[in-house]
């Protein structure tokens, strides 16, 4: 085990259509820039639903339903290792940015064409490999 912290992060794969919801990382933060599925770190001992329920609240001013985890994560940085958890979810109203950050609905082929983090990598592959919009 390398002396990195571990951070938990949920973060929810959201549909409308044949599209999906993602922010982009404000400035200052780790990653500044990259586009991701909203979300955020978990506090310790802290459910990961009721972080993305909390998280998706401070960011987009929104309720969500955490459906069904889609995918886990775990991706070593140079200075931290990050531990993703994608779940399905439905956001109950319409996002809006309250940090700051640029959102966008964007479709499959829009996911290949945004910069992305690379722990995020085996989700965007999954979900351009599937057929339809589960």
């Amino acid at each position: 085990m390398s002396g990195r912290p571990r951070i938990v992060v949920t973060a929810a794969v959201v549909r409308r259509g044949g599209t999906f919801l993602v922010t982009r990382r404000p400035r200052g933060v780790h990653l500044e820039g990259y586009w991701e599925f909203p979300g955020g770190k978990c506090e310790p001992g802290e459910p990961q639903e009721a972080c993305l329920r909390r998280e998706i609240a401070e960011e987009l001013g929104v309720g969500v339903r955490v459906g069904r985890k889609i995918l886990e994560v775990a991706h070593d940085y140079p200075d931290r290792t990050v531990e993703l958890h994608f779940f399905d979810c439905e956001l109950a109203g319409e996002p809006v940015p309250l940090i700051g950050q640029e959102v966008r609905w964007a479709d499959r082929d829009d996911l290949g064409r945004l910069e992305f983090p690379p722990a995020d990598a085996e989700l965007i592959e999954w979900l351009q490999g599937r057929a339809g919009s589960a």
